[in-house]
């Protein structure tokens, strides 16, 4: 299984930017769906009843529609992207268990597992010298290393922020308005926190024939 960054774009990404975007935000919107029609899916399709509640229903859609999205991008780009094949992956366990278990609690709790992984781990490589953001944007930035060290940083605070939001927002709000959120609201955030380090990036930002200088 060749797995690659996002940032390594191949040959296919940069002739299909759109579907690239339509099977990373797909499932999403699969699961929003799911979870906002459930109750007419159920007497839609009898069967489904058998999942369980709405949120099931969504989850199991989710899950079909995550692997649809994933065996896409294989078979089209030649590669799956490390970020979506790692949510995949959670996505299938943590649905499986609410499905199986008929326990809503696992799903909700599966954003929570999958940014504290990356905060945890970005984090971590930090205490061994390690700017793990380096090997994941090192294709799209050419940084120094400090500015490596501090994109790094501020990324895992970032993901264990996003962990700790998803806990707040699914303890405290009823399902529809954590759907909402995961699906609305997540992505705004990660956007506007991406956009906020622009300045850091372009101080730090090493020019190609700096970079062949030192070699």
């Amino acid at each position: 299984m060749h797995i690659e960054s996002d940032t390594k774009p191949t040959v296919e990404e940069k002739q299909h930017p759109t579907l690239k975007f339509v099977l990373e935000i797909g499932p999403l919107l699969v699961f929003f769906f799911g979870n906002l029609r459930g109750e007419w899916l159920a007497k839609t399709f009898p069967a489904l009843t058998a999942v369980g509640g709405p949120l099931l229903i969504a989850t199991a859609l989710f899950m079909v529609a995550t692997v649809i999205s994933l065996v896409v991008s294989k078979i089209v780009f030649k590669h799956l992207p490390v970020m979506p094949f790692v949510s995949g992956v959670v996505v299938m366990v943590f649905g499986t268990l609410s499905i199986w278990l008929q326990d809503e609690t696992f799903i909700k709790m599966k954003p929570t597992i999958v940014n504290s992984l990356f905060g945890v781990v970005l984090l971590g490589g930090l205490l061994f010298g390690k700017a793990l953001l380096g090997y994941v944007f090192n294709a799209a930035f050419n940084l120094d290393d400090l500015g490596w060290r501090k994109l790094t940083f501020r990324w895992g605070l970032f993901f264990l922020f996003l962990a700790v939001l998803n806990e707040v927002v699914w303890r405290n709000f009823s399902d529809e308005a954590w759907v909402n959120f995961k699906v609305w609201g997540t992505m705004p955030i990660t956007i506007a926190f991406t956009l906020a380090q622009m300045p850091l990036i372009m101080r730090h930002t090493v020019s190609e024939a700096a970079t062949e200088a030192d070699k």
